[in-house]
Protein backbone atom coordinates (compact mmCIF):
# COMPACT_ATOMS: atom_id res chain seq x y z
CA UNK A 1 0.00 0.00 0.00
CA UNK A 2 2.92 2.75 0.80
CA UNK A 3 4.53 1.77 -2.39
CA UNK A 4 1.73 2.36 -4.28
CA UNK A 5 1.28 5.19 -2.45
CA UNK A 6 4.11 6.68 -3.03
CA UNK A 7 3.94 5.70 -6.70
CA UNK A 8 0.81 8.11 -6.99
CA UNK A 9 2.46 10.86 -5.77
CA UNK A 10 6.27 10.74 -6.91
CA UNK A 11 5.36 9.38 -10.52
CA UNK A 12 8.69 8.34 -11.11
CA UNK A 13 10.21 8.36 -14.83
CA UNK A 14 10.79 4.58 -14.03
CA UNK A 15 8.15 2.72 -12.06
CA UNK A 16 9.60 -0.74 -12.12
CA UNK A 17 12.88 0.99 -10.91
CA UNK A 18 11.44 2.62 -8.58
CA UNK A 19 9.68 -0.06 -6.95
CA UNK A 20 12.83 -2.14 -6.71
CA UNK A 21 14.47 0.35 -4.54
CA UNK A 22 11.44 0.72 -2.45
CA UNK A 23 11.24 -3.38 -1.93
CA UNK A 24 15.35 -3.00 -1.05
CA UNK A 25 15.07 -0.42 1.21
CA UNK A 26 11.70 -0.85 2.98
CA UNK A 27 9.82 -3.10 5.03
CA UNK A 28 6.34 -1.70 5.84
CA UNK A 29 5.35 -4.39 7.94
CA UNK A 30 9.24 -4.18 10.14
CA UNK A 31 8.30 -2.75 13.34
CA UNK A 32 9.54 0.11 14.44
CA UNK A 33 9.39 0.41 18.07
CA UNK A 34 10.21 2.81 20.96
CA UNK A 35 10.21 1.71 24.48
CA UNK A 36 10.64 4.40 27.09
CA UNK A 37 9.86 4.82 30.77
CA UNK A 38 11.66 6.10 34.22
CA UNK A 39 14.48 2.98 35.82
CA UNK A 40 13.47 -0.21 36.81
CA UNK A 41 9.76 0.18 34.63
CA UNK A 42 10.80 -3.43 32.65
CA UNK A 43 11.98 -1.19 29.45
CA UNK A 44 14.91 -4.13 29.02
CA UNK A 45 12.18 -6.68 29.41
CA UNK A 46 9.49 -5.50 27.04
CA UNK A 47 12.44 -4.83 24.51
CA UNK A 48 13.74 -8.02 24.36
CA UNK A 49 10.47 -9.98 24.61
CA UNK A 50 9.33 -8.16 21.38
CA UNK A 51 12.53 -8.74 19.87
CA UNK A 52 12.19 -12.34 20.04
CA UNK A 53 8.08 -11.88 19.32
CA UNK A 54 9.36 -9.83 16.18
CA UNK A 55 12.34 -11.22 15.27
CA UNK A 56 13.43 -7.31 15.22
CA UNK A 57 16.87 -5.69 15.85
CA UNK A 58 16.96 -4.13 19.84
CA UNK A 59 18.80 -1.58 20.08
CA UNK A 60 19.87 0.20 23.59
CA UNK A 61 22.60 1.99 24.97
CA UNK A 62 24.36 -2.06 25.97
CA UNK A 63 24.28 -2.96 22.58
CA UNK A 64 25.39 0.07 20.49
CA UNK A 65 28.27 0.90 23.50
CA UNK A 66 29.32 -3.00 24.05
CA UNK A 67 28.26 -5.46 21.03
CA UNK A 68 28.29 -3.26 18.29
CA UNK A 69 31.07 -2.04 15.98
CA UNK A 70 30.42 0.95 14.68
CA UNK A 71 32.37 3.77 13.95
CA UNK A 72 31.24 6.56 16.56
CA UNK A 73 31.45 3.11 19.48
CA UNK A 74 34.79 4.09 20.68
CA UNK A 75 34.23 7.65 21.17
CA UNK A 76 31.01 6.94 23.29
CA UNK A 77 32.90 4.50 25.38
CA UNK A 78 35.72 7.27 25.84
CA UNK A 79 32.73 9.35 27.71
CA UNK A 80 31.60 6.19 29.51
CA UNK A 81 35.28 5.73 30.78
CA UNK A 82 35.39 9.13 32.13
CA UNK A 83 32.25 8.65 33.76
CA UNK A 84 31.16 11.28 31.44
CA UNK A 85 27.58 11.85 29.60
CA UNK A 86 27.69 10.81 26.68
CA UNK A 87 26.35 14.37 24.41
CA UNK A 88 22.86 13.63 22.53
CA UNK A 89 24.38 14.25 19.31
CA UNK A 90 26.58 11.16 19.72
CA UNK A 91 23.94 9.21 21.00
CA UNK A 92 21.81 10.47 17.86
CA UNK A 93 24.44 9.45 15.41
CA UNK A 94 25.20 6.51 17.22
CA UNK A 95 21.53 5.30 16.76
CA UNK A 96 21.28 6.40 12.73
CA UNK A 97 24.36 4.57 12.28
CA UNK A 98 23.24 1.34 13.52
CA UNK A 99 19.18 2.18 12.44
CA UNK A 100 20.73 2.70 9.12
CA UNK A 101 22.05 -0.99 8.61
CA UNK A 102 20.56 -3.52 6.21
CA UNK A 103 19.46 -6.12 9.35
CA UNK A 104 17.08 -3.27 10.92
CA UNK A 105 15.50 -1.75 7.23
CA UNK A 106 14.49 -5.75 6.70
CA UNK A 107 13.75 -6.82 10.29
CA UNK A 108 12.69 -3.15 11.93
CA UNK A 109 14.03 -2.13 15.15
CA UNK A 110 12.87 -1.95 18.65
CA UNK A 111 14.66 1.13 20.37
CA UNK A 112 15.42 0.66 24.30
CA UNK A 113 15.25 3.94 26.17
CA UNK A 114 15.88 6.34 23.23
CA UNK A 115 15.08 9.34 23.22
CA UNK A 116 15.97 10.68 26.74
CA UNK A 117 14.80 13.85 26.08
CA UNK A 118 13.63 16.20 23.78
CA UNK A 119 17.09 17.33 22.05
CA UNK A 120 17.58 13.58 21.18
CA UNK A 121 13.85 13.11 19.62
CA UNK A 122 14.79 16.05 17.60
CA UNK A 123 17.97 15.07 16.30
CA UNK A 124 15.69 11.26 15.45
CA UNK A 125 13.38 13.35 13.56
CA UNK A 126 15.98 15.27 11.73
CA UNK A 127 17.46 11.77 10.66
CA UNK A 128 14.42 10.41 9.16
CA UNK A 129 13.97 8.08 12.23
CA UNK A 130 10.33 8.31 13.42
CA UNK A 131 8.61 5.23 15.38
CA UNK A 132 5.37 3.70 14.20
CA UNK A 133 4.60 3.03 18.03
CA UNK A 134 5.81 4.67 21.18
CA UNK A 135 5.13 2.53 24.23
CA UNK A 136 5.31 4.76 27.49
CA UNK A 137 5.78 2.31 30.76
CA UNK A 138 4.80 4.07 34.20
CA UNK A 139 4.84 2.96 37.88
CA UNK A 140 5.19 5.45 41.15
CA UNK A 141 8.79 6.22 42.16
CA UNK A 142 8.33 3.96 45.05
CA UNK A 143 7.62 0.97 43.14
CA UNK A 144 10.27 1.68 40.91
CA UNK A 145 12.98 2.25 43.61
CA UNK A 146 11.74 -0.96 45.60
CA UNK A 147 12.07 -2.32 42.19
CA UNK A 148 15.36 -1.31 40.71
CA UNK A 149 16.83 -3.03 44.72
CA UNK A 150 16.08 -6.92 43.75
CA UNK A 151 17.29 -5.88 39.74
CA UNK A 152 19.54 -8.77 38.58
CA UNK A 153 21.74 -8.45 35.12
CA UNK A 154 23.01 -11.53 33.30
CA UNK A 155 26.42 -10.61 31.63
CA UNK A 156 26.46 -13.00 29.09
CA UNK A 157 23.50 -12.43 27.71
CA UNK A 158 22.49 -8.93 28.98
CA UNK A 159 19.17 -10.06 30.20
CA UNK A 160 17.88 -8.75 33.19
CA UNK A 161 15.79 -10.41 36.35
CA UNK A 162 14.61 -9.70 39.84
CA UNK A 163 15.24 -11.63 42.72
CA UNK A 164 11.39 -11.31 43.37
CA UNK A 165 9.38 -11.12 39.97
CA UNK A 166 11.40 -12.89 37.71
CA UNK A 167 14.06 -15.30 38.91
CA UNK A 168 15.63 -17.36 36.58
CA UNK A 169 15.05 -21.22 37.37
CA UNK A 170 18.58 -22.45 35.60
CA UNK A 171 21.15 -22.58 38.42
CA UNK A 172 23.82 -21.58 35.49
CA UNK A 173 22.20 -18.51 35.22
CA UNK A 174 21.88 -18.05 38.77
CA UNK A 175 25.41 -17.80 39.90
CA UNK A 176 25.68 -15.57 36.16
CA UNK A 177 23.88 -13.04 37.88
CA UNK A 178 24.84 -9.65 39.03
CA UNK A 179 24.25 -6.58 40.44
CA UNK A 180 24.03 -3.68 37.97
CA UNK A 181 26.67 -0.69 39.16
CA UNK A 182 24.33 2.23 39.25
CA UNK A 183 21.54 0.85 41.51
CA UNK A 184 21.97 2.90 44.96
CA UNK A 185 18.43 4.85 45.86
CA UNK A 186 20.43 7.84 46.07
CA UNK A 187 21.31 7.22 42.19
CA UNK A 188 17.85 6.04 41.35
CA UNK A 189 16.50 8.82 42.96
CA UNK A 190 19.02 11.43 40.79
CA UNK A 191 18.00 9.45 37.34
CA UNK A 192 14.16 9.16 38.34
CA UNK A 193 14.25 13.21 38.79
CA UNK A 194 16.19 14.14 35.02
CA UNK A 195 13.75 11.56 33.71
CA UNK A 196 10.44 13.41 35.39
CA UNK A 197 11.84 16.51 34.22
CA UNK A 198 12.37 15.48 30.22
CA UNK A 199 9.27 13.16 29.99
CA UNK A 200 6.63 15.93 29.82
CA UNK A 201 8.26 17.05 25.92
CA UNK A 202 9.23 13.76 24.89
CA UNK A 203 5.31 12.67 25.55
CA UNK A 204 4.23 15.83 23.56
CA UNK A 205 6.65 15.09 20.39
CA UNK A 206 5.32 11.88 20.25
CA UNK A 207 1.72 12.17 21.83
CA UNK A 208 0.20 10.72 18.38
CA UNK A 209 2.00 7.71 18.56
CA UNK A 210 2.32 6.70 22.44
CA UNK A 211 0.72 4.26 24.71
CA UNK A 212 1.43 4.41 28.60
CA UNK A 213 1.04 1.38 29.77
CA UNK A 214 0.82 0.64 33.71
CA UNK A 215 4.28 -1.33 34.66
CA UNK A 216 2.96 -2.05 38.37
CA UNK A 217 1.53 -5.14 37.14
CA UNK A 218 2.39 -8.88 36.58
CA UNK A 219 4.86 -8.63 33.66
CA UNK A 220 2.46 -11.23 31.65
CA UNK A 221 0.07 -8.56 31.72
CA UNK A 222 1.88 -5.56 30.70
CA UNK A 223 4.12 -7.80 27.59
CA UNK A 224 -0.19 -8.41 26.22
CA UNK A 225 -0.52 -4.85 26.30
CA UNK A 226 2.47 -3.82 24.51
CA UNK A 227 1.78 -6.50 21.88
CA UNK A 228 -1.57 -5.29 21.69
CA UNK A 229 -0.85 -1.55 21.09
CA UNK A 230 2.15 -2.22 18.60
CA UNK A 231 0.07 -3.93 16.38
CA UNK A 232 -2.40 -1.84 15.58
CA UNK A 233 -1.98 0.49 12.82
CA UNK A 234 -2.19 3.94 12.84
CA UNK A 235 -4.79 5.96 10.47
CA UNK A 236 -3.28 8.96 8.46
CA UNK A 237 -4.86 11.13 5.88
CA UNK A 238 -1.82 11.80 4.14
CA UNK A 239 0.35 8.63 2.73
CA UNK A 240 3.93 10.31 3.65
CA UNK A 241 4.77 13.49 6.23
CA UNK A 242 4.10 16.60 3.33
CA UNK A 243 5.79 19.61 2.34
CA UNK A 244 3.99 21.35 -0.49
CA UNK A 245 4.16 24.70 -1.67
CA UNK A 246 2.03 27.05 -4.06
CA UNK A 247 2.73 28.73 -6.80
CA UNK A 248 0.34 31.09 -9.00
CA UNK A 249 -0.23 34.61 -9.70
CA UNK A 250 -1.85 37.16 -7.72
CA UNK A 251 -5.96 36.09 -7.00
CA UNK A 252 -5.23 32.54 -7.87
CA UNK A 253 -6.71 31.01 -4.75
CA UNK A 254 -3.17 29.92 -3.30
CA UNK A 255 -4.39 30.79 0.06
CA UNK A 256 -7.25 29.04 -0.03
CA UNK A 257 -6.09 25.84 -1.71
CA UNK A 258 -3.17 25.80 1.36
CA UNK A 259 -6.08 26.13 3.67
CA UNK A 260 -7.86 23.43 2.88
CA UNK A 261 -4.92 21.46 2.21
CA UNK A 262 -3.85 22.52 6.10
CA UNK A 263 -7.41 21.60 7.05
CA UNK A 264 -7.50 18.22 5.17
CA UNK A 265 -4.39 16.44 6.53
CA UNK A 266 -3.51 17.99 9.27
CA UNK A 267 -0.39 19.80 7.92
CA UNK A 268 0.82 23.82 9.31
CA UNK A 269 -0.44 26.17 7.08
CA UNK A 270 2.61 28.82 6.61
CA UNK A 271 1.45 32.23 4.59
CA UNK A 272 4.76 34.16 3.92
CA UNK A 273 3.20 37.07 4.44
CA UNK A 274 1.68 36.45 7.73
CA UNK A 275 4.72 34.73 8.94
CA UNK A 276 6.72 38.26 8.52
CA UNK A 277 3.52 40.24 10.27
CA UNK A 278 3.71 37.54 13.36
CA UNK A 279 7.71 38.13 13.98
CA UNK A 280 6.76 41.40 13.71
CA UNK A 281 4.50 41.69 16.35
CA UNK A 282 6.22 39.19 18.51
CA UNK A 283 9.23 41.34 18.68
CA UNK A 284 11.75 38.71 17.81
CA UNK A 285 15.37 39.60 16.84
CA UNK A 286 14.22 38.91 13.10
CA UNK A 287 10.81 40.38 13.25
CA UNK A 288 12.94 43.96 14.75
CA UNK A 289 14.57 43.64 11.53
CA UNK A 290 11.76 43.03 9.42
CA UNK A 291 9.79 46.24 10.85
CA UNK A 292 11.46 49.05 8.77
CA UNK A 293 10.89 47.34 5.84
CA UNK A 294 7.01 46.49 6.71
CA UNK A 295 6.05 49.87 7.90
CA UNK A 296 7.37 51.14 4.50
CA UNK A 297 5.98 49.22 2.46
CA UNK A 298 9.12 48.22 1.05
CA UNK A 299 10.17 44.63 -0.03
CA UNK A 300 11.80 42.45 2.65
CA UNK A 301 15.39 41.40 1.43
CA UNK A 302 15.15 37.42 0.56
CA UNK A 303 17.56 36.81 2.79
CA UNK A 304 15.27 37.78 5.92
CA UNK A 305 13.08 36.12 4.64
CA UNK A 306 14.65 32.93 4.37
CA UNK A 307 16.18 32.56 8.14
CA UNK A 308 12.72 33.24 9.05
CA UNK A 309 11.34 30.54 7.07
CA UNK A 310 13.84 27.75 7.72
CA UNK A 311 13.67 28.71 11.19
CA UNK A 312 9.23 27.96 11.17
CA UNK A 313 9.97 25.00 8.78
CA UNK A 314 12.52 23.30 11.14
CA UNK A 315 10.08 23.30 13.60
CA UNK A 316 8.40 20.58 15.27
CA UNK A 317 5.14 20.96 14.08
CA UNK A 318 6.03 21.07 10.64
CA UNK A 319 8.97 18.43 11.04
CA UNK A 320 6.41 15.93 12.55
CA UNK A 321 3.29 17.10 10.67
CA UNK A 322 4.28 18.22 7.20
CA UNK A 323 3.59 22.15 5.37
CA UNK A 324 2.18 23.80 2.81
CA UNK A 325 3.84 26.95 2.17
CA UNK A 326 2.27 29.76 0.18
CA UNK A 327 3.53 33.45 -0.88
CA UNK A 328 7.18 32.11 -1.42
CA UNK A 329 9.08 31.13 -3.44
CA UNK A 330 7.85 34.55 -6.53
CA UNK A 331 10.85 34.62 -8.49
CA UNK A 332 13.77 31.80 -10.18
CA UNK A 333 16.31 33.59 -7.83
CA UNK A 334 14.32 33.11 -5.14
CA UNK A 335 13.63 29.75 -5.74
CA UNK A 336 16.92 28.61 -6.53
CA UNK A 337 17.90 30.38 -2.89
CA UNK A 338 14.88 27.84 -0.92
CA UNK A 339 16.73 25.07 -2.50
CA UNK A 340 20.22 26.26 -1.18
CA UNK A 341 18.39 26.48 2.30
CA UNK A 342 18.10 22.92 2.26
CA UNK A 343 13.96 23.44 1.90
CA UNK A 344 12.92 21.17 -0.62
CA UNK A 345 8.85 20.52 -1.45
CA UNK A 346 7.84 16.58 -2.07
Amino acid sequence: QNMLEELLIHKPDDPIEFMINHLKQNNDDAPKICILGPPASGKTTVAMWLSKHFDAIRVSQETLLFKETLALTEEAKAYKEKNQKIPNALWANLIQERLSNVDCIKQGWILEGFPENQEQAWMLQSFGIFPRHVVMLYASDTVLIERNSGKRLDPLTQEVYHTTFDWPSDPLVQQRLVKPDDLSEQEVSKKLLEYHRNFPEVFQIYQKVLKSINADQPSVDVLSQVLTYVQTRHRSAAPFTPRIIFCGPPGSGKSLQAALIAQKYGVVNICCGQLLKEAVADNTSLGELIKPYIDNGWPVPDNLVLELLTQRLSSLDCLTDGWVLSGFPRDIDQAEKLHKSQINPN
